[in-house]
């Protein structure tokens, strides 16, 4: 199953960033107690604008379905209704295209584009992971059986992707990917 994205966009009142801001400081432990929850990421608007957007990952649909439907977010949400110029908006995204679609983009960068970052990201790590684990490998001889020592790799070299590199990497490049 894929990772759930829910892409929440708030307006925020003239005046009223700093209630929001202490709001946010409430809401996002209470959203990291709820089973599934992998993270959460608030884009603060610039200067002179007024939308915040806010994503919240979870490991399943079933798990972000259970915390947008909770009765505890529905007190935070009509708690902010004072604070918000218009009503929330959310999208609920999943997979990796999420990783190559920033929220006011509606469609994907060329897809050569997401094969080289990907790429540039994926083969230091098939160089790095396997020399950093070859003293492991070495230490327990019944990891070396052909396939365990893949897998494990595999896993390792994608959780990295996944989890640490790429929500970083894809935000660093976003000004390329979305040049025209």
């Amino acid at each position: 199953m894929d990772q759930v994205f829910l892409v929440i966009r708030h307006k925020v009142k003239p005046g009223a960033g700093s209630a929001y801001e202490g709001w946010l400081s409430r809401i996002i432990p209470a959203a990291a107690k709820y089973p599934g929850h992998l993270g959460m990421q608030v884009v603060r608007p610039p200067s002179g604008h007024d939308e915040y957007v806010n994503v919240l990952r979870f490991a399943t649909a079933l798990d972000a379905d259970r915390w947008q439907n909770s009765p505890e977010r529905a007190v935070f949400v009509a708690e902010a209704q004072a604070l918000l110029a218009d009503m929330e908006n959310i999208e609920v995204k999943s997979g990796i295209d999420y990783w190559f679609t920033p929220p006011a983009v509606t469609k994907a960068p060329p897809r050569w584009k997401q094969w080289l970052a990907t790429t540039s990201v994926i083969w230091p790590l098939t160089i790095v992971v396997p020399w950093a684990f070859e003293p492991i490998f070495k230490a327990i001889p019944d990891l070396q059986v052909f396939g365990v020592r893949h897998g494990i790799l595999a896993s390792v070299i994608v959780g990295l992707v996944v989890y640490v590199i790429m929500p970083r990497y894809v935000r660093l490049l976003s000004p390329w990917f979305f040049r025209r």
